[in-house]
């Protein structure tokens, strides 16, 4: 143990520069995570005379806008350097906060909400996983899993500050504060820390070009890739789904705000936890041999939530979520290069980006949609619980299936 955590610990002294580029990319890609614009719900509801349904559509019609988008412009990649694509992001989605600042119409509205979801949580979360993917090789899993860090970070510490900037300044002057932040800060300390890409080793060099080395189309003609893909979108759908929600959930169970604003620490805590056990194993056994766990702690979850009252049972599920987030954004962010190489990386996982904003999407959209119809949230978690059981048994009969193709490659 003592000999692994040293190893660890040498591994993150002499990465530091490119592992904090892609944490910060991570944890400001945040701006336009569900976790953060849904804190923003209730207010821009009322600002803008929306039900839950309507608000639910502008979401999902926007994040949906920015999946399709995401296909397209996600294989730039392969083309343009890193430190280039993040800093005209961080730019751009400075731009989209201070849209949705000035918002005065539901069309300007959905616009800002398409900027943020394509910049944010598309593009800049893209961006740090490809950088890592093609920049580690033998190490992959644990430079993932640190990279993975920004995410929890942002969802453990800015919902209460969001809760707080509400009440102090409003929720226009919050997103003013947040563009400011992405240009003073997030723009020079990523361009420091992307500005050299990092030349992987020889013998990592050596791994990166054995095996087969697939094109997207070659990707979207294997069945094993959207068998994989059925996991990749529970963890998006129902982790934006209860996020977005989180307003109408505190309604429903009785609870104060900042219950479910706290609980998210909780899952920020548990999530780096379990993502850096995670990254240290997928080194040492592979991703595809983790995959199909990660969903059985999401299936508890949503059971809990939906039929739990007391207020620690959002703790508890946010416990459950973070272990499922762990294990699933350490395996997602190294099972692609993996599995179909790094020559197309940027393309491959554009469409896997893709899918999960798309899940992303639909989530809040069909949820907001059946609670306006009194189809209950809570009966909708069981649904959600049912089906994670389901894909888990399809996924260790792929897990088997790409055990046996890789060892006759």
């Amino acid at each position: 143990m003592r000999d692994q955590f040293r190893t660890f610990g040498r591994f993150l002294t002499s990465n530091s520069r490119w592992l904090a580029g892609g944490v910060l990319l991570t944890f400001f890609s945040s701006v336009g995570q569900t976790f953060f614009i849904a804190s923003f719900a209730g207010v821009i509801r009322l600002d803008f005379d929306l039900s839950h349904g309507d608000f639910g559509l502008i979401y999902m019609l926007a994040t949906l806008a920015s999946a399709a988008t995401l296909i397209l412009i996600g294989r730039v990649l392969d083309e343009v350097p890193v430190v280039n694509v993040a800093v005209v992001l961080i730019v751009l989605l400075a731009g989209a906060s201070l849209m949705l600042a000035s918002a005065n119409s539901v069309a300007v509205l959905l616009l800002s909400i398409y900027l943020l979801r394509l910049l944010g949580q598309g593009m800049m979360s893209h961006t740090a996983m490809v950088a890592m993917g093609r920049w580690f090789v033998l190490e992959r899993g644990r430079a993932v899993s640190v990279t993975t860090i920004g995410h929890q970070i942002g969802e453990g510490l800015l919902p209460l500050f969001i809760v707080a900037m509400l009440g102090w300044v409003g929720w226009r002057s919050t997103w003013m504060m947040a563009a400011a932040v992405l240009i003073v800060v997030a723009l020079p300390l990523s361009y420091v820390c992307l500005s050299m890409p990092r030349t992987p080793s020889q013998q990592d060099r050596d791994n990166q070009e054995t095996g087969r080395q697939w094109t997207r189309a070659e990707v979207l003609r294997d069945v094993p890739f959207w068998a994989v893909c059925t996991g990749v979108l529970a963890p998006a759908f129902i982790g934006t789904s209860v996020f977005f929600h989180q307003v109408h959930l505190s309604e429903l169970k009785s609870w104060p705000a900042s219950v479910v604003a706290g609980a998210f620490t909780i899952m920020a805590i548990t999530s780096v936890s379990v993502g850096l056990v995670t990254g240290q194993l997928i080194d040492r056994f592979s991703a595809r041999q983790l995959l199909p766990f990660f969903l059985l702690p999401l299936s508890l979850g949503c059971a809990v939530l939906a039929t739990g009252t007391h207020p620690l049972t959002m703790a508890l599920f946010m416990f459950l979520l973070g272990g499922s987030y762990g294990v699933s954004s350490a395996v997602f962010g190294a099972i692609w290069p993996e599995l179909y190489g790094t020559r197309h990386l940027g393309a491959v996982r554009a469409v896997v980006s893709a899918a999960m904003v798309f899940a992303s999407a639909l989530g809040p959209g069909l949820t907001g949609w059946l609670i306006d119809r009194q189809f209950g949230f809570e009966t909708q978690l069981l649904v959600m619980s049912a089906y994670c059981l389901i894909t888990m048994v399809v996924l260790f009969r792929v897990c088997s299936t790409l055990r046996l193709r890789l060892q006759l490659a």
